[in-house]
């Protein structure tokens, strides 16, 4: 992977790790169980399918496993938007989380346009 994979990869394992803590606070203090179940498992897929594309045996192997990361990063985007238009994150964590969530988007929309470049 060149540098700008290892840096989405690392972005996406550190806002996974935020999400698993969210996760946990959902439940525990919140106590919702619905929302907080989605948000995990698309905020930790994000980084699982960037280490499948990163051992992807062909081009579109990669390119289709870094557009599965991008979308699970929007579908995130969404879950952390409802989360705090619902009440159950306050202003501050919420403007952290988006921002922790938007760096993987960015990163992946842009090795998307790339390899889809390439592929042409």
């Amino acid at each position: 992977m060149n540098n700008k994979e290892n840096i989405v990869k690392e972005k996406s394992f550190r806002l996974a790790v935020r999400i698993v803590n969210l996760y946990k606070f959902l439940v525990e203090t919140k106590k919702e169980y619905v929302l907080s179940k989605q948000i995990l498992r698309s905020g930790t897929s994000i980084g699982a399918n960037i280490e499948e594309a990163d051992g992807g045996i062909s081009k579109s192997d990669f390119s289709s496993k870094i557009s599965i990361a991008y979308k699970e990063a929007k579908e995130t985007h969404y879950w952390l938007r409802l989360l705090h238009e619902t009440g159950y994150i306050d202003e501050d964590s919420f403007n952290s989380m988006i921002a922790d969530c938007n760096e993987p988007c960015k990163l992946l929309f842009a090795i998307l346009k790339s390899t889809h470049r390439v592929r042409k």
